[in-house]
């Protein structure tokens, strides 16, 4: 094959390469091998599982992408709209191609979404009422940017200026105020000064996820301006959304490095992990409970910082120069596991996949909005999975995630954010 220039990015011409090479064999249906147990609970695509047609998984997808690059297929298909949407981007397949092979899914995915709109087949009709509502009111709900500070505790005074920026984002401010009041009080535990943003912004994780690039950098340049405003060292999320969009997305977007930004991106878990350590956090409350642990997607496997690259993609599929791959592995996994070991009284035990195998629970990138069947069976996928290790309490690190399997709890599974039981910890 002749060497073909590669640039990382949104251009979908960029992954002809992926499209043209990759092996359609299941090993991006199936988790690694070596951590298959049985039949059930071996899958680590939804979509794919769910529908039971190549077409809604990578392998499919590549195919996809390769005729539409070459003119064999058109763009305005309803049948292709729903194949493209109907998969929650959880970065899944990303990791079981960057095992051997280093091709670049996630990101061959996320620009066939980018072209989709700009062909006008995107994004679907669903996801038009929430991107209005992030354009016309700064919040995914529609509601009013004067309700964002509501969920501050009387006894939680923040600064006026301080080293940290807490990032609330648009559930734990306005939806599930637990998650950030039991934040904010694990921030000031630590005895950590920390500052809000006025009128703080929506990040934009939906409307980049639906492939609405125009709209997403505009978001991302004045919500940088606004953090940079501050004069932040860190910011620190307890949504995983939030997260991996400013850390990994905004850097993508605007041709950064994430260490670029100017500032450190911090999820609270990696924060509370080195507290504990440092005995700043004083554990004393027992917790008697048996939990598992969920790995959010945008926390673990799709979370690892951006670096820009451009060059030649060679015979074999070598990389000239040499690049570092996102393999997903070195994902914020940790850090949560170490907290839940530290409280006293719980009992941590394993789902089947985990860590860069977790499975998805369906609520991310559109899915909930226009399949909201196909949503819910992803959750009730892993909810089903959790209650099969014993645990009484399934925990996670993103309100997304918690919103998802808590919306489709069964077997009287209890559901929290690993903020909830952190805060309840803490003397």
């Amino acid at each position: 094959m002749a060497d073909e220039k590669l640039e990382l990015g949104l251009d979908l011409e960029n992954y002809r390469y992926d499209a043209r090479h990759y092996p359609a064999q299941g090993h991006a249906r199936w988790i690694d091998y070596n951590y298959i147990r049985g039949v059930d609970f071996s899958s680590r695509c939804p979509p794919w599982q769910y529908e039971g047609f190549d077409a809604y998984g990578v392998a499919g997808k590549c195919d996809i992408v390769d005729h539409l690059l070459s003119g064999n297929l058109d763009y305005s298909s309803p049948t292709l709209r729903e194949v493209v949407y109907k998969d929650p981007m959880c970065g899944s397949c990303d990791v079981a191609g960057k095992r051997d092979l280093d091709f670049e899914l996630q990101l061959m995915l996320e620009a066939l979404r980018v072209r989709m709109v700009e062909k006008g087949n995107g994004p679907m009709p669903e996801h038009l009422p929430v991107t209005e509502n992030i354009e016309k009111t700064g919040n995914r709900f529609g509601r009013k940017q004067s309700e964002r500070s509501n969920w501050l505790p009387k006894d939680i005074k923040p600064s006026t200026k301080a080293d940290v920026l807490y990032f609330v984002g648009c559930r734990a401010s306005l939806n599930d105020t637990k998650i950030s009041q039991s934040s904010a009080r694990v921030l000031a535990a630590a005895d950590v000064p920390f500052m809000l943003m006025e009128n703080e912004p929506c990040c934009g994780h939906f409307i980049y996820l639906t492939g609405q690039l125009t709209k997403a950098k505009k978001i991302a340049t004045e919500n940088l301006k606004l953090i940079w405003q501050t004069e932040a060292k860190t910011v620190v999320f307890n949504c995983a959304e939030c997260y991996k969009t400013i850390k990994v997305d905004y850097p993508k977007i605007l041709g950064l490095a994430t260490e670029e930004l100017g500032f450190e991106v911090k999820h609270i878990t990696e924060l509370a992990d080195v507290w504990i350590k440092e005995g700043k956090l004083n554990l004393a409350n027992p917790i008697d409970l048996k939990i598992t642990y969920h790995d959010p997607c945008n926390l673990g496997r799709l979370s690892e910082p951006w670096q820009p690259w451009k060059g030649l993609r060679k015979q074999w599929g070598i990389f000239d120069p040499p690049r570092t791959l996102r393999r997903g592995v070195n994902g914020v996994y940790e850090p949560p596991r170490n907290i839940l070991r530290a409280i006293r009284g719980v009992k941590l035990v394993e789902m089947i996949r985990h860590h860069e195998n977790a499975w998805c629970d369906g609520n991310d990138a559109g899915v909930n909005e226009a399949f909201p069947e196909f949503a819910a069976w992803a959750a009730s996928e892993r909810l089903r999975e959790a209650s099969l290790t014993g645990a009484e309490a399934i925990i996670s690190c993103c309100p997304g995630c918690k919103e998802a399997l808590l919306n489709t709890s069964q077997n009287n599974l209890q559901v929290y954010d690993i903020t909830e039981v952190l805060a309840k910890s803490i003397a």
